[in-house]
């Protein structure tokens, strides 16, 4: 059981639960176990997303790796992808992210990537916990000449705007069309900056919204997570196109012409059928989690693409891309990873392969958009004791129930069974074709747990 680490790093309320001297463990100890191969003085590079408490747990890792005796490169306020990147094209030894991604101002977060540009694996944040509780820690201190130095690198940030600017240029130059106008949504998080940079460069016809970051409206009513203002946006302005990111800036969701969220099903689905027409679709594969929608499915067996799920979370879906070399994977929530450019996701990154496979296609986002049918798709909650979350896996007439279900939807539905990781819950997800009856469906099923897990 880890103690520190969630599924996405350590995300935390900020200075209370995520404390400087939390934050200076975490870092010291991160130091050592990312570095102890080497047998040079480790690099480490430190980016931030916009809120208040960044500067303040900045401050407690950089004390923490000097202290180590790491040297630190200070990227400031830059997306989570732009240091995947930096941290490899730099040859780093680490790169670190401090963002709470979409959550509220409050939060805060560590995220480690290895010298791949990579999130760590479980194993080695379960390490770096170890050395943070095993006293060790004091051992670990640089002396004398030893001591690490930080330097602010963030003209670093023109590097990240290149690589858009090579992978793009020649393409987007060569189909680009004025009358394509696209609104783009920063959450007034880490892409604020970067995001008009690339757009300009690449000579797109663009705006930019929520881009005036305050250190506390990161994520307000605004970004990936609330779509509203952005389709507002879209439909009064007349706009091609609206592009929101997340407060980090891994994730990015589309809102076709007509106001409609293109989600990241339906992304997975334009970036696939774009890639196959050039002949980069590896394997002709797809990876998505089981969260999927079932509609995603469907896209796949009938353009002939094997579609591979994993369990929920980008870095289950990275192991499955590496594991077996697919090079297109991601969440339905918009984490997209494309592994020919960037080994996490990358909002910047999936917003232009959007704009791109519009504007070769010659047609509407709409049309694109459509490449994927979504089932309606109900989830209901069944509250159980805590200690018998997975009992439902062992009760045969839950087994049966569900078995039963599977067969009366004869492919055309799905029942997904989930335990949640932190709540005394059980979650049922059903899709089908008609909302009032897999409602039904999944209210019985839920009703059935409740009864047999308490």
């Amino acid at each position: 059981m880890r103690r520190y680490f969630g599924t996405d790093g350590i995300r935390r309320i900020a200075n209370t639960e995520l404390s400087p001297e939390l934050v200076y463990k975490v870092a010291k100890a991160g130091a050592y176990v990312l570095s102890k191969h080497t047998d040079k003085t480790p690099t480490i590079l430190i980016g931030r997303d916009t809120r208040l408490s960044g500067t303040l747990i900045e401050s407690a890792m950089v004390a923490g790796f000097l202290s180590y005796g790491a040297n630190v490169k200070l990227l400031g306020v830059i997306p989570t992808p732009a240091v995947a990147y930096l941290t490899r094209k730099m040859q780093a030894d680490a790169g670190v992210v401090i963002s709470a991604s979409h959550n509220t101002f409050e939060f805060n977060g560590i995220k480690y990537f290895s010298n791949k540009g990579m999130k760590i694996p479980d194993e080695l944040e379960e390490e770096i916990e170890d050395v943070m509780d095993s006293g060790k820690l004091d051992k670990l201190t640089a002396v004398s000449e030893k001591i690490g130095v930080s330097e602010i690198r963030t003209d670093l940030l023109n590097e990240y705007v290149y690589f858009f600017r090579k992978t793009f240029d020649d393409n987007i130059e060569k189909y680009n069309n004025p009358d394509f106008k696209v609104v783009i949504d920063t959450a007034n998080g880490a892409t604020y900056e970067v995001a008009e940079k690339v757009f300009s460069t690449l000579g797109i016809n663009h705006v930019v919204i929520n881009n005036k970051p305050n250190g506390i409206n990161i994520n307000e009513n605004c970004g990936s997570t609330h779509l509203g203002m952005l389709k507002d946006y879209v439909v009064k302005n007349k706009m091609s196109l609206g592009i929101a990111y997340d407060g980090d800036g891994d994730r990015c969701l589309a809102i076709d012409e007509n106001g409609e969220e293109i989600d990241g099903d339906k992304i997975l689905a334009i970036i696939s059928q774009y890639l196959k027409q050039q002949n980069k679709l590896k394997k002709d594969t797809i990876v998505a989690t089981v969260m999927s929608n079932l509609g995603l499915n469907k896209y796949a067996e009938q353009n002939k693409f094997k579609l591979i799920q994993t369990k929920v979370g980008d870095r289950y879906v990275l192991e499955e891309m590496l594991k077996n070399g697919y090079n297109l994977g991601g969440e339905q929530s918009g984490h997209i990873i494309l592994l020919d450019y960037n080994p996490t996701g990358d909002g910047i990154l999936t917003s232009l392969m959007i704009i791109q496979a519009i504007l070769e296609s010659g047609k509407k986002a709409s049309e694109l958009g459509n490449l994927v049918q979504k089932y309606p798709q109900v989830l209901i909650n069944a509250k159980v004791s805590s200690d018998k979350k997975y009992d439902y896996e062992k009760n045969e007439e839950i087994k049966q129930a569900i078995e039963q279900l599977e067969k009366e939807f004869s492919g055309n539905g799905r029942v997904l069974i989930r335990p949640s990781g932190t709540e005394p819950l059980v979650r049922v997800m059903i899709e089908g074709k008609d909302i009032k009856t897999i409602e039904e469906k999944a209210r019985k099923i839920a009703d059935l747990i409740e009864k047999k897990c308490n």
